[in-house]
């Protein structure tokens, strides 16, 4: 944490985490001191970790599945939280990744909607082997299809390509602060 907190006092407020017990155990002081701190949840979200999850998260970016939908539903109902959250798509149809497909946008949209959820955006994390601008693209055409202003993609190798098709969020952490250890 030491390396976050000269960031924290230059005024920087918005910062990810993958993992949920890891977020709680560096963050929880650090927020109680400072309430405009956004954390994003950018790693996948299992259903059992959302209560813990709701209390420190102020993003979610990793809503992938309608079990998962349901249950942030009815936790943010009893913490009295709504965490503005991003659908994760699959663009990339990878096996090994989570997210819905695309042609399920509209539905999962309406369906999480009418959980009460707090939609903003979507999310992507394109093919690695592949060039990342036409998943980029596509991510734009869908957010419009859905009316939604905030797209979270582009991470340290492709950021300047998201940008390019206006990504509200960027995953760039190892470019900042190196690879994990």
């Amino acid at each position: 944490m030491d390396h976050i907190l000269p960031l924290i006092e230059y005024g920087h407020l918005d910062y990810g985490e993958n993992k949920v017990q890891e977020a709680i155990e560096k963050w929880t002081d650090i927020k109680k001191q400072n309430s405009k701190i956004n954390l994003h949840l950018i790693g996948k979200l299992q259903s059992n970790k959302v209560k813990f999850a709701l209390k420190i998260f102020d993003y979610i970016h990793s809503l992938d599945n309608e079990k998962l939908a349901k249950k942030i539903s009815d936790e943010q109902e009893k913490q009295n939280v709504k965490p503005k959250i991003f659908i994760q798509i699959n663009l990339g149809q990878e096996s090994q990744k989570s997210g819905i497909s695309k042609n399920n946008l509209e539905e999962f949209y309406n369906f999480s909607k009418n959980l009460g959820l707090n939609i903003v955006g979507i999310m992507c994390i394109p093919p690695y082997d592949q060039d990342s601008t036409k998943f980029f693209s596509q991510m734009k055409e869908l957010s419009e299809k859905v009316n939604l202003t905030q797209t979270s993609m582009g991470m340290s190798s492709d950021y300047l390509n998201a940008i390019e098709f206006d990504a509200t969020f960027l995953r760039i952490g190892s470019s900042i602060f190196g690879q994990r250890g």
